[in-house]
């Protein structure tokens, strides 16, 4: 029986604004149906992201984009990058339609599988897009899960996140947060200076300056608990980035059974996105320009 051609699958607009939409299956790469604007559109982000970040993105993603040669001669092949990656740490790639649902996504992780959306974006949506399209996933992703140590936070997250998710939706909450505020958006305090290594930030132009050089947004020390207390916003760039000082603390600090900690959190009250707090090791407080007034996630 023919396999079915692979879906773009996005969120849709409804009168509650826009809402995710799910997909659980892995596809095979549709790489002779990609189109001369896809691959364009693919040149022009990467082009844009590799002369932008020496000096800004820690040394670890940098040297993973060089060992994979993304380069910008139109969109990589997965099973090309899959030699690379699964002879270095174990991973692989997946590739998917769209947003997995929890338990799929954290299957994925807690078996050194990383699923990366099939389709990229539109060349109007070079600068913003609702949902993470191939460029995020894999350029954003991908080259640190060469890193050894990284690797390994990744799976323990995986496995973590099978746990949370039978918790219950608070725990489920926490984890999100963690996620958040490092795979996607985490800087790295290094002693050449603040670098990037959330994929949010090193696959987006904009936040690439605005999380080092604007002063409006906090930037705070990493702690776990903290981070897991902690809204953020989906909407704008961050009000709070959180910030590690290698991989080895981030993968130590998370090291431990999470289970009491989400019985401590309970009953907390979140702390909102652009708090500093007593406690805070802060490398910046930010002025809190241009900050939305509406409510975190």
């Amino acid at each position: 029986m023919e396999t079915p051609a692979p879906r773009k699958i996005e969120h849709q607009q409804t009168d509650r604004g826009y809402v995710p939409v799910y997909a659980t299956g892995v596809v095979e790469q549709p790489w002779t149906s990609y189109s001369k604007t896809d691959h364009e559109v693919w040149d022009t982000l990467f082009k844009r992201q590799r002369e932008l970040l020496p000096g800004r993105a820690c040394r670890e993603f940098m040297e993973g984009v060089e060992r994979f040669g993304l380069g910008d001669g139109g969109i990589p092949k997965f099973s090309e990058v899959n030699q690379v990656l699964g002879a270095a740490t174990g991973w692989q790639l997946v590739a998917v339609e769209g947003l997995l649902p929890d338990e799929v996504f954290f299957d994925h992780l807690a078996n050194r599988r990383f699923p990366v959306s099939w389709w990229i974006r539109k060349p109007d949506q070079l600068d913003y897009l609702s949902e993470p399209d191939l460029f995020h996933d894999l350029f954003g992703h991908v080259p640190l899960l060469l890193n050894p140590v990284f690797a390994d936070y990744m799976q323990a997250y995986g496995r973590g996140g099978m746990k949370a998710f039978a918790i219950g939706p608070d725990a489920l909450m926490n984890l999100t947060r963690l996620y958040w505020y490092t795979v996607e958006f985490g800087l790295m305090n290094t002693p050449e200076g603040m670098r990037i290594y959330g994929a949010g930030i090193v696959s987006s132009k904009g936040e690439s300056i605005y999380c080092l050089d604007s002063p409006s947004p906090n930037r705070i020390g990493f702690g776990l608990e903290r981070v897991m207390s902690t809204r953020y916003r989906i909407d704008t760039y961050q009000q709070t980035y959180f910030v590690i000082d290698d991989f080895a603390q981030l993968f130590e600090a998370t090291r431990p059974d999470f289970t009491p900690i989400y019985a401590r959190l309970h009953d907390q009250p979140a702390h909102a996105a652009g708090d500093v707090l007593d406690t805070d090791r802060v490398f910046t407080r930010g002025d809190r320009q241009g900050w939305a007034t509406n409510a975190d996630t």
